[in-house]
């Protein structure tokens, strides 16, 4: 199993000082020292005050974040989870991704997703009743415009009217880009075009709430992968080939029963077949959160 720091400013109730400079580069530094394989940020750019005041958080730009992280370490992967590919031309999301890979050195993994508030579409502009039309759009787009820059790429909304010169990515023939979401049109966009799924194991309330299918149990979960793998073999790709990333249980440094719990759980999800999980660490104060991936790192990544 790989590990994701989900950087603390996620959590609803972190502290504003891990949007400080000197606090996103000590974070990400002793994170990719404890062992995390990668650290990972979301995207809301306009997110409204009601969701900010009733359990939403902190946002930073991905793309400006994971790219000051970047000059800071040197070998773990930046994770975009979830980019919203809607919110945009399909041009500027294969610039701004490309250019994070570039200046990374090849370490981008491109989460993607649809988007789920309705009042952040607006914001920004963009029809939130297409979301999954504009995200399948997209997809296809993005991978053209990395593979060949020069064939140019037209859709709903955009029109290259001719070849387009864009700096390819680091990685080749482009960065993995994993998918996001757990219903059945998820998981033909990661047999389409991706190298990994991000489903959420959650209660069927809160997937109402991001509107997504629920997956409520490890069982479950693995009944989806199942029929995720089915699907991949039928396509002609390795159904062992996708990177599977699931969220890791809470933890309690206090309570050794805690620590337990999880690394069943953990245990039983990497059984069914994930090998990856995002961990959100204690986000109180940046000497906690410094404090709770060093914990995490010995206790969960390195454990014997």
């Amino acid at each position: 199993m790989k590990y994701t720091l989900e950087y603390p400013s996620e959590l609803p109730d972190a502290v504003d000082d891990f949007l400080r400079p000197d606090v996103i580069r000590d974070v990400a530094v002793h994170a990719e020292s404890a062992g995390f394989s990668a650290v990972a940020l979301s995207e809301h750019p306009a997110p409204s005050v009601k969701w900010r005041r009733n359990g939403g958080h902190n946002t930073l730009d991905p793309i400006a974040a994971l790219s000051f992280m970047a000059a800071v370490t040197s070998n773990v992967k930046l994770m975009t989870n979830l980019y919203v590919l809607p919110f945009r031309n399909p041009y500027l999301s294969a610039k701004a991704l490309g250019s994070l890979d570039v200046v990374s050195g090849g370490r981008l993994i491109a989460g993607v997703g649809a988007g789920y508030l309705r009042s952040e579409f607006s914001a920004v502009g963009v029809d939130f009743d297409r979301r999954a039309e504009l995200l399948d759009e997209t997809l296809g787009a993005l991978r053209s415009i990395w593979t060949d820059p020069e064939t140019p790429v037209s859709g709903g909304g955009f029109d290259a009217v001719g070849p387009v010169w864009l700096q390819p990515p680091a990685q080749r023939p482009h960065p993995p880009i994993w998918i996001g979401g757990n219903g059945k049109a998820a998981l033909r966009r990661v047999v389409d075009y991706g190298s990994g799924w991000m489903p959420l194991i959650t209660s069927a309330g809160m997937a109402s709430v991001i509107r997504t299918a629920a997956i409520e149990d490890a069982a479950q979960f693995g009944a989806v992968l199942d029929e995720l793998r089915g699907r991949l073999a039928d396509a002609g790709r390795d159904p062992m080939s996708v990177d599977v990333q699931v969220v890791c249980p809470h933890i309690d440094l206090d309570d050794a029963a805690s620590l337990r719990q999880a690394l069943d759980v953990l245990d039983e999800l990497a059984g069914y077949g994930a090998n990856w999980a995002v961990a959100h660490v204690d986000g109180s104060s940046p000497q906690a959160a410094l404090d709770f991936i060093t914990f995490f790192g010995e206790a969960v990544i390195k454990k014997p």
